[in-house]
């Protein structure tokens, strides 16, 4: 066997797209990519054996050749009858493959709509996928029930006023030959739609050419505003819904479903009406062109980003073998646009996702890490295009209008993700006098697989919250000076405003221009419509993943450090995209002081300590699924708990010792998880005392008292595991963002000129002051420069 093809036992991690992660057996190796192709029938989990190949960029790509051991035997889902012979479960999830037939006598008379538990009776490979029901759950209505609490929780409207479905009911299935008037014809043109798997609304198909010149690109939308007229109802609740809601195998979407799956929706071979961006470009890359109009287009294909980049890597697919150039022909502009954008600094920043994989009861069976494939970066460099090109356009008009905004960052931010990265070993100064944005790429460049994931995360955690505003201040984090947001009018508000905006310009009158208030006052509510969506998704994942680890109390995995606290440590796990906390007081019997400096916890009698990036194997020690918590300790080690009579608790030291009970692995499972938060209880944290010097000690803080007990996590034995104050890393730093954001706006300006950061201060200053409306000039080519492609934060496509 030679070194670039080996044999290695591992475990699969399916992706809804088809491909896969293959997790080696051996912790030295890294992950290795399994296109879908070479998946074989294999589910998620499934232990198997993988032929691996080590690729020229230095990435591991395989192929199954043997599935050694079945991950699921039962799987739950809602029944469905297909016929009079057979019932399924449809793989909601995407993680079987395959959907599960069920012959109709061995469903136990299951009816349409019940959530039910099925035993696996033949795998895919054995023939057909096929099961028997062993037990009927009942409603499959009440697997919502997460969905249900957030959304309430966040304030997200979910149901549609009864004018805005009568409304809805009135529209046909498709165009009629009366729209088509005074638009151009494009049903002749190969169009194309590149989305993920599980994306049933389709809002934007491309299309590029070759020319003399370079490159032709034709970027069609969807015509929401041609339907979605100014004070209609649908109008009214799609403002104040804001934005479409994506959770796992559930969407709150800001249309009713006759528009937003149905005839806004760019389905392949059926026609519909669209706005069009019409760019030329240079074989270097610049847009040399641009123009906007409406039209009739018909959608030529359906592709996945999976199916993309298979076409892309030479796999023969017949079905696509119609507009195979299309897909060639993109892939070639998006390569050179993106040359430009790195060849002119533009900020690299990839952050992976993580895929929750769902079953039909609403319970995780899996968490992968969700690839960024180049069919990604594709679709996505064509949407970058378009929206630069429509700030342009909107700009050059000299009108009101709305643009996708996002400031320099906080300097002071910028130096403590500098300390980050010298943790991690960099050496980049990021206070130099280059471009922030190249030196950014350049120190996130340093780094490779775990580390390279924290990193990349604290990075984006560092920026500015990107806004819509009147004014257009720039894009930081893309490198633009003009961006607004036109890609996505059935799922984003502010685009349906662009539409409306670029159809004024050209001409239409029934379309009216807004005033600057209106246009502001539109920005404000927007943006916030939006963060209350991010924060709700976020939400999901964190119960999603509590519910999941749930399962796995008492189990040890390998993990890394990716932040260290004054009240103790995040560590990432390396089999899943999941992390938790260990709060200090199950760290052992020390004296633990935090060294804010270095980023560190120092052990101040052994001298022992704990960084970010170093790797551990810890236990699940406790969940709770209601706030979205998990809590981790050190292999071998248990819980520190107190008991909750104990009413002296609250004058010992926490550090270990006295009556601290330890909670016992044994009785993990029996642990009684529920969130018993009320008002006016607060955090262990929040009582912390702060000392004068540089580093903060925590061995004399007080225990929990008994008032205390009420946020914390029961065990069986009458004990109590204190809750954490944050539910993730990532909850921990967005409070920290929303608690210094507070501080920095009651501060005054002048105090803050004092801070050791004058270097960094004086180099954004003058970006800051810098807030009025830039203009194209005359001989500004409108090329797209210093960009990145954006991160996909749904299923499909986020620009």
């Amino acid at each position: 066997m030679t070194e670039k093809n080996k044999i290695l036992q591992g475990t699969i991690k399916r992706h809804p797209d088809g491909f896969g992660f293959f997790i080696p057996q051996d912790k030295e190796h890294a992950d290795v990519f399994i296109p879908a192709h070479a998946m074989k029938s294999s589910m998620t989990n499934d232990s198997v054996t993988v032929m691996v190949e080590k690729e020229r960029d230095g990435r591991f790509k395989g192929e199954i050749i043997h599935i050694t051991e079945r991950s699921q035997k039962k799987i739950a889902g809602v029944f469905t009858i297909m016929n009079e012979k057979f019932g399924l479960i449809k793989d909601e999830g995407k993680g079987w493959g395959k959907d599960l037939k069920i012959p109709m006598e061995k469903s136990l008379s299951a009816k349409k709509g019940e959530l039910v538990v099925a035993k696996i009776s033949t795998y895919p490979d054995e023939g057909d996928f096929t099961g028997e029901v062993t037990e009927i759950i009942g409603d499959a209505a009440d697997a919502l029930n997460d969905i249900k609490r957030v959304v309430v929780t966040q304030g997200i409207p979910e149901e549609f006023s009864p004018e805005t479905l009568v409304e809805a009911k009135k529209f046909s299935h498709n165009p009629e030959e009366k729209d088509f008037a005074n638009r151009t014809d494009l049903r002749n043109i190969s169009l194309i739609t590149i989305d993920g798997a599980t994306a049933k609304d389709f809002d934007d198909a491309v299309y590029v050419e070759m020319t003399q010149q370079g490159f032709h690109l034709i970027v069609g939308i969807a015509d929401v505003s041609h339907y979605v007229k100014n004070k209609t109802s649908i109008d009214k609740d799609a403002y104040d819904r804001g934005t479409s809601v994506y959770f796992p195998n559930f969407v709150i979407p800001m249309l009713p479903e006759a528009l937003s799956n149905g005839l806004c929706s760019l389905v392949p071979h059926v026609p519909r009406l669209a706005l069009i961006a019409d760019m030329q470009f240079s074989f270097t890359g610049e847009m040399t062109s641009s123009k906007f109009y409406e039209a009739v287009i018909e959608s030529k294909a359906r592709v996945t980003y999976g199916e993309a980049q298979a076409v892309i890597d030479g796999e023969k697919m017949e079905k696509f073998s119609h507009v195979k150039d299309v897909i060639f022909r993109c892939a070639d502009l998006a390569k050179i646009l993106m040359a430009k954008r790195f060849k002119e600094g533009s900020l690299d920043l990839e952050v992976p996702e993580t895929e929750l994989i769902i079953d039909g009861s609403g319970e995780p069976i899996d968490v992968v890490k969700s690839e960024r494939l180049f069919a990604h970066r594709l679709i996505e460099e064509m949407m970058l295009a378009a929206n630069v090109a429509v700030a342009k356009f909107l700009s050059g008009k000299e009108i009101p209008a709305i643009y996708r905004t996002h400031e320099p960052p906080d300097p002071m931010k910028i130096r403590m993700l500098e300390k980050y990265m010298q943790n991690f070993g960099s050496r980049i100064s990021l206070g130099a006098s280059e471009k922030l944005q190249k030196k950014l790429t350049k120190a996130l460049h340093e780094f490779k697989d775990e580390q390279s994931q924290i990193i990349h995360i604290l990075t984006l955690r560092s920026m500015s919250q990107a806004k819509y505003t009147l004014e257009n201040i720039g894009h930081f984090g893309l490198g633009f000076d003009f961006y607004t947001h036109f890609t996505s009018p059935i799922r984003r508000y502010p685009d349906l405003i662009v539409h409306r905006l670029i159809k004024s310009c050209i001409g239409l009158n029934q379309y009216r221009l807004m005033a600057d208030d209106d246009i502001q006052t539109a920005g404000t509510w927007l943006s916030a419509c939006e963060q209350r969506s991010a924060k709700a998704e976020r939400q999901i994942q964190s119960i999603k993943k509590a519910r999941f680890m749930k399962k796995l109390l008492g189990q040890t995995f390998d993990g890394m450090i990716s932040s260290v606290t004054k009240f103790g440590l995040f560590v990432l796990l390396r089999e899943y995209n999941i992390d938790g906390l260990i709060r200090l007081d199950d760290l052992g019997l020390e004296k633990w002081e935090f060294d804010e400096e270095n980023l560190k916890l120092v052990a101040s009698r052994s001298g022992m300590s704990y960084s970010i990036g170093d790797r551990l194997r810890v236990t699940v020690s406790s969940v709770d699924v209601e706030a979205g918590q998990i809590n981790f300790v050190m292999e071998g080690k248990e819980a520190v708990v107190s008991k909750r009579n104990d009413k002296r608790s609250d004058k010992r030291p926490s550090g270990g010792g006295g009556r601290n009970q330890k909670f016992n692995k044994n009785n993990l499972k029996k642990a009684d998880t529920k969130n018993n938060n009320k008002p006016g209880n607060k955090s262990r944290f929040e009582s912390y005392s702060k000392k004068p010097n540089a580093t903060e000690s925590y061995s004399k803080k007080p225990a929990y008292s008994p008032a205390e007990s009420s946020n914390e996590q029961k065990s069986s034995q009458g004990y109590s595991v204190p809750k954490a104050k944050y539910a993730s890393l990532s909850d921990y730093l967005d409070q920290m963002a929303t608690k210094n954001n507070g501080q920095k706006q009651s501060q005054d300006q002048s105090s803050y000129d004092k801070k050791k950061d004058s270097k960094f201060e004086k180099r954004f200053s003058k970006n800051r002051q810098n807030s009025e409306k830039r203009k194209p000039t005359e001989n500004d080519s409108g090329g797209v420069r210093k960009a990145r492609p954006s991160k996909s934060g749904r299923k499909t496509k986020s620009r």
